[in-house]
């Protein structure tokens, strides 16, 4: 679906009488998390167009990424029905898009996507945004524009409680190990590499199949983010979580302005839909990064077990 965006600022304004960040979090809020509840499906009328001709907001997502997306077989917690009536999807990401399509008026639409699909469905127009956990590196925003940031998430790895690398203190006590970590990631393509003498094995295809490996002994450890890692942890109580950020032992990057935009997650439009972009980061603007974390907290409970 080819989107042609008219006065979305109008729409966000009429909407919630807010301000764009320009993708910065708010600062924290004493004030409990906002409503995830399922958002009225019509459009508000406010404007002609919405996310489109149609007033639908099209997000892809792989909904195999638990906590961030999943698929489930019900309307269960508040998930979404798939455009293509395969399921349902829910999680963080589909919590987050409820709220940006309640606040505009717009009717939500998720797809089911491949990884490696969901830029080139941006670029393309098919979809009008991705909410997938992405994170926003240079490389990405190369590609599309990101709105946000939605989550700030640490990297981490994690093992089993029974490796010799569960009292693994800095990247270095990971020399050796086999290890992976998802395809098109930053923690396969710039952390593994940076493990000594690391025995870095085929990326996986998503994050259930690299938890898989782990699980299953094919791999010492494998590298991701903390949600994925938390939403692991707790399906799986033989799992542990390393975790060196801050220390002297973490995984290096040339600034800390690179490592914000490797550990920033956004949410990706095409090239140049700045009124798309405006309106999603004036609904952002207003959560905290505590915000953010309960939301995931949330996710993370919700989460089913297989």
């Amino acid at each position: 679906m080819n989107k042609t965006l008219s006065a979305l600022g109008l729409t966000a304004a009429m909407a919630l009488s807010l301000t764009a960040c320009g993708g910065s979090a708010a600062q924290p809020s004493a004030s409990a998390p906002a409503d995830t509840s399922a958002p009225a499906a019509t459009n508000s009328g406010a404007v002609s167009g919405g996310a489109g001709e149609d007033g639908v907001f099209t997000v892809g997502m792989e909904c195999a990424y638990a906590p961030y997306n999943w698929l489930q077989m019900d309307d269960s917690n508040g998930a979404v029905p798939l455009a293509d009536g395969s399921g349902y999807a829910n999680g963080y990401d589909v919590m987050i898009a409820k709220k940006i399509a309640e606040a505009n008026g717009w009717e939500l639409q998720i797809v089911s996507s491949a990884w490696d699909s969901l830029t080139p469905a941006v670029q393309a127009g098919t979809m009008d945004a991705n909410i997938a956990g992405q994170s926003m590196t240079a490389e990405r925003m190369q590609e599309v524009d990101m709105a946000g940031p939605y989550y700030y998430a640490t990297i981490v790895c994690v093992t089993t409680k029974e490796s010799p690398y569960a009292t693994a203190s800095s990247i270095q006590d990971l020399a050796g190990g086999k290890c992976t970590a998802q395809s098109g990631t930053i923690w396969y393509d710039s952390c593994l590499p940076q493990i000594p003498d690391a025995d870095v094995l085929a990326p996986a295809d998503t994050a259930p199949a690299m938890l898989m490996q782990l699980e299953t002994g094919t791999v010492d450890y494998v590298c991701t983010d903390m949600p994925t890692a938390m939403g692991a942890v707790a399906k799986n109580d033989d799992l542990v979580i390393l975790n060196f950020s801050g220390t002297d032992g973490d995984f290096q990057f040339a600034s800390e302005e690179e490592r914000a935009e490797n550990v920033n997650i956004g949410i990706a439009v095409k090239k140049g839909n700045t009124e798309l972009k405006d309106a999603i980061d004036s609904v952002l603007s207003t959560m905290s990064e505590d915000d953010f974390n309960a939301l995931m907290d949330e996710a993370i409970q919700i989460q089913p077990e297989v």
